[in-house]
């Protein structure tokens, strides 16, 4: 779905390009509301602000934009009246990585728009074959600050190469720890957690030769 100026669901955590794109598409005499909470859940308290916003009064078009990795199903319930009833010149616009984690009412009430990041590359910048523990420390330190999105392409190219590499063990226990490390992080589990815990479990796999 082509990227619009409404009210909407966009699937993606580059909060920023998101905004910038429909800061470039939108009328010029309309106004911005940031809440992006990237690196933090987005709180009740969050919603209240994002609420109490909304019903002040504006001639021009102001977009409410709310950003998180997560958005509690207490927090999407506590928005959904003012989404289903906006207030005059009001666009409400959710930026999120994990459309599973929406609600069935928030989906059914706002269209869904998947982003497609303009400068996202990616390269696993680790030797899965001679996997250390020095290795997998700096690797941790470097990414751990990774987008869900992010995140979930680098467990996938683990597990292809741990797949592929004939350095490892792997058994029907190993393959669960793999599903368990994509569940984890869908359910916001820190990035740099989920990928420890996977590394040096796949570590401990590790062929002694």
């Amino acid at each position: 779905m082509k990227l619009e100026p409404i009210s909407q669901v966009i699937i993606s955590d580059n909060y920023k390009e998101v905004v910038e794109r429909l800061k470039e598409i939108s009328p010029k005499d309309s106004r911005f509301e940031l809440f992006i909470k990237e690196d933090s859940n987005f709180l009740v308290s969050d919603a209240n602000e994002v609420i109490a916003k909304a019903y002040l009064s504006s001639k021009e078009k102001v977009f409410l934009c709310l950003g998180s990795n997560t958005f509690s199903d207490v927090v999407q319930n506590r928005l959904l009246k003012i989404i289903e009833e906006p207030p005059k010149n009001k666009e409400f616009i959710l930026i999120t990585p994990l459309k599973s984690a929406l609600l069935p009412t928030i989906k059914s009430r706002l269209p869904i728009t998947k982003f497609e990041d303009s400068t996202k590359t990616f390269s696993l910048e680790l030797d899965i074959d001679n996997l250390s523990l020095e290795s997998l420390y700096n690797f941790i330190q470097n990414n751990k600050r990774l987008g869900v999105s992010e995140a979930s392409l680098v467990i996938e190219e683990i597990v292809k190469k741990a797949l592929q590499s004939k350095n490892y063990n792997i058994d029907s226990k190993t393959l669960e720890v793999f599903t368990q490390a994509r569940i984890a992080l869908n359910l916001g589990s820190p990035t740099d957690f989920v990928l420890t815990t996977l590394l040096l479990k796949l570590l401990a796999k590790k062929i002694k030769r």
